[in-house]
């Protein structure tokens, strides 16, 4: 789906008053809790609950305090006007978050994890996919400065963001190169490191004949991919020849059956920007008659469902995507308070499964 959760058209500001939800100690068609009735029953001041239930509080309301509040809050029924709120504060408290495509499970995975810290601090999270994967997007507002707070954008969907013109909004860009980010913070796995791992695995195995299966995408987070494989490599005894392959297992195994076929020495492990690619190269090697991990090892990148699908299982970096949409909101959150957010890349780890193993004894001989 296209917009999870979104903003709502608003009554005017001086026709709102304070509206709650009826709780389970309320009578629908009685009187509706207030937040004056809220600090009654917890015996605080309104402005306490306002802080509170706006959270606030740290640092200014001690957490036992908090909590009864909360408490009587949920045992009243009691819900605080979004709508008025928003209208004083004059924000829709709504984020947009940019990626390039739905089918990818991995930007599932960001959202649930960008939605989850939103959900925390009263944040909507609108999921915009760009309809063609990579490239310009139709604006989905009349407005986005008027109906947004800020935008989290996946470097490899950026060119949506001049259509919907978030870059003039408070941006913050994911996987994203930070010496020339459009957004006033970047966050970012380190993809570098990841591919560090995958190369040394390989190279501790006896593969020095490699093929880099890489996305043809021209993005930053297929560079650094390439980037970190040609210095891990450097100043060893090692043969790397890439090809590029559109992201997909049909695409994918075209190009590696094509190179795996080509005359020389074929090389005895495939190593692949991301799994998707792996499974189009697994599919190659088996349709030339060539097995893995015994004639041939393949790794992958961002270890999705589809690693342990196929048989033998992957190898490859598990990206914590989850924890990306985390980090991506915390940081947006962090921007529109005036914040420094973290810049530290998350932590990413080689997962070795099946797919990968010693290089074949007549390779290695020869």
């Amino acid at each position: 789906m296209s917009a999870v959760r979104g903003s709502t058209a608003f009554p005017t500001a001086d026709t709102i008053r304070e509206v709650t939800v009826a709780g389970p100690q309320q009578d629908a068609v009685g009187p509706r809790p207030t937040s004056r009735d809220v600090a009654r029953a917890a015996g605080v001041s309104q402005a306490t609950v306002s802080l509170v239930l706006g959270d606030k509080w740290r640092g200014r309301v001690a957490e036992p305090t908090a909590e009864r509040v909360r408490a009587a809050a949920r045992d009243l029924g009691y819900r605080p006007n979004l709508a008025a709120r928003n209208l004083r504060l004059g924000r829709t408290r709504t984020a947009l978050l940019v990626v390039p495509e739905l089918t990818n499970e991995f930007f599932a995975h960001v959202y649930t994890g960008a939605a989850r810290i939103a959900a925390r601090h009263g944040f909507g999270v609108v999921l915009y996919p760009s309809p063609d994967g990579i490239g310009p997007a139709r604006d989905p507002f009349a407005s986005a400065r008027a109906s947004l707070d800020g935008v989290l954008a996946s470097s490899m969907a950026s060119d949506a963001l001049a259509t919907i013109r978030g870059d003039d909004l408070p941006l913050v860009m994911l996987d994203s190169d930070p010496a020339g980010s459009l957004g006033a913070a970047t966050v970012n796995l380190d993809l570098a490191d990841g591919m560090r791992q995958v190369t040394e695995h390989l190279l501790a195995l006896g593969h020095r004949d490699f093929l880099h299966l890489a996305a043809d995408v021209d993005s930053w987070t297929f560079d650094v991919r390439a980037e970190a494989l040609a210095r891990t490599l450097r100043g060893t005894d090692t043969a790397v020849r890439r090809v590029a392959a559109p992201i997909g297992v049909e695409g994918a195994r075209a190009v590696a059956e094509a190179a795996l076929s080509t005359p020389g020495p074929r090389p005895t492990a495939i190593i692949c920007d991301d799994d998707f690619l792996s499974a189009g190269a697994c599919k190659a090697a088996r349709r030339l008659g060539l097995r893995i991990p015994e004639d041939v090892s393949v790794t992958g990148f961002d270890d999705l469902t589809l690693a342990t699908a196929v048989e033998p299982e992957l190898t490859t970096v598990k990206l914590p995507a989850e924890r990306f949409g985390e980090r991506g909101m915390e940081s947006l959150i962090a921007v529109l308070a005036g914040r420094a957010p973290d810049a530290t890349p998350l932590p990413v780890r080689l997962t070795v499964r099946g797919s990968t193993g010693p290089v074949p004894t007549d390779a290695a001989a020869h």
